[in-house]
């Protein structure tokens, strides 16, 4: 009689470990690799390639890796935070597309809408037909499709920015038009260029809701997710925690001090002020499903759709800068990378396989604000910097460092 109390509790520890062994670690990093990112981190601050960083890395609910390194005011000498407040300028460009696909949930309209249908203005637009570089002549022809909800998540509208492409540049000196106004530059679906597609799906949302972008956000996105410091506009006594921007001239940062009152437009596209700890909120509500604590923000099948190949045959190219002094040629991965509902798809990490796994997605904000999250090794990683240009070499290197110490050290 009294063997069996010890043979039940030899069975129980037997079944524990064997459930264990039948659940997929959980992934993690160890103390070494806390040690390398570190020490990446301060070498950039040390170089001179930025004043101060944020980064962080998180599983779906946990955090991996956090630190902060360096100033995030240089004329005050205010050290780095953890909780220091950046402009994610592009990194806005994700959420407006996870709150586009919110609405194609609850059929308020539907991916393969066209955009006229909502802004009257995108009904018949021209596209490029013949354009002279020389002296920016060209001449445009009606499009042969309408620019669809889809082509503007996937940024195959034909819009592009004219920082970005040569031609847009020109024609905006010439016509004296906003980006979203301008000929488009091929038939919609057909090529890849970056753009403000995502400003006009914020005027999509307005139309649809009745309500300002900003608003609709907050509601459905940002006090569901339970951030605390994400704003178009930084509330007045938040300011003392918004990082100052930089910009490199020849081979020295410069630096332009907060004015007292910080506030960016209200578009789809940009503006957005955040701090890593809340985007990866965001980004672990992807990692997640669609689901964050409990409450369900997207279903599975938008997050899939949001992270894969919606451009099919169509190759994410190099975007060429036309001013060298705001961005750099970007992105990594053109010419074989693909691209979803707000993000870039990567394809192959053959010539690294310590960076992300093929099918993981990304974006960025042109002070060089980056993310990416890997689904196959559920982690997601946000490292904030305040510098131009944009792709600026020793900060896509300090990043990529970082990626690679990432998966080196990940169990």
């Amino acid at each position: 009689m009294k063997r069996f109390p010890l043979f039940a509790a030899v069975l129980a520890i037997v079944l524990a470990g064997i459930s264990v062994i039948a659940q997929s670690p959980r992934p993690s990093l160890g103390a070494v690799a806390g040690l390398e990112i570190d020490a990446i981190l301060q070498r950039g601050v040390r170089d001179g390639v930025y004043p101060g960083v944020v980064a962080v890395v998180a599983t779906k609910d946990r955090i991996l890796y956090e630190g902060a390194f360096g100033l995030m005011d240089v004329g005050k000498q205010k050290p780095m935070q953890k909780q220091t407040i950046f402009r994610i300028a592009s990194m806005t460009k994700p959420v407006t597309s996870a709150a586009i696909m919110m609405l194609v949930e609850q059929g308020k309209l539907s991916l393969d809408d066209p955009v006229s249908k909502y802004l009257p203005a995108f009904k018949d637009r021209e596209v490029i037909a013949t354009f002279n570089s020389d002296d920016s002549s060209f001449t445009t022809k009606k499009a042969g499709k309408p620019v669809l909800i889809r082509h503007l998540l996937s940024n195959t509208s034909g819009l592009a920015y004219p920082f970005s492409s040569d031609t847009a540049n020109r024609l905006q000196r010439k016509l004296a038009k906003p980006p979203e106004e301008l000929p488009l530059l091929y038939e919609p679906g057909t090529q890849w260029t970056y753009s403000g597609s995502t400003k006009v799906l914020g005027l999509v949302i307005e139309a649809i809701t009745g309500a300002s972008l900003d608003r609709f956000l907050d509601e459905r996105i940002f006090k569901p997710l339970e951030l605390q410091d994400t704003w178009y506009g930084v509330p007045s006594d938040k300011v003392s925690r918004v990082v100052t921007t930089q910009r490199r001239d020849a081979g020295k940062l410069i630096e332009t001090p907060n004015p007292e009152r910080i506030q960016s437009p209200v578009a789809g596209d940009g503006g957005l002020h955040s701090t890593a700890a809340d985007y990866i909120k965001f980004l672990q509500m992807f990692l997640n499903e669609g689901k964050w604590r409990g409450t369900t923000m997207l279903r599975k099948d938008s997050i899939q759709a949001m992270a894969k190949n919606q451009i099919g045959n169509v190759i994410v190219q190099t975007q060429n800068t036309t001013n060298p002094g705001l961005s750099q040629n970007f992105p990594i991965g053109a010419g074989r990378d693909k691209f979803g509902f707000g993000f870039q798809i990567a394809v192959s990490n053959k010539e690294n396989p310590n960076l992300r796994s093929p099918g993981s997605y990304t974006w960025a904000g042109i002070y060089n604000t980056h993310f990416w999250v890997d689904p196959k090794r559920e982690i997601a990683a946000v490292i904030m910097m305040q510098v131009l240009p944009f792709y600026d070499e020793g900060a896509m290197k300090i990043y990529q460092d970082v990626e690679a110490a990432i998966g080196r050290h990940l169990k």
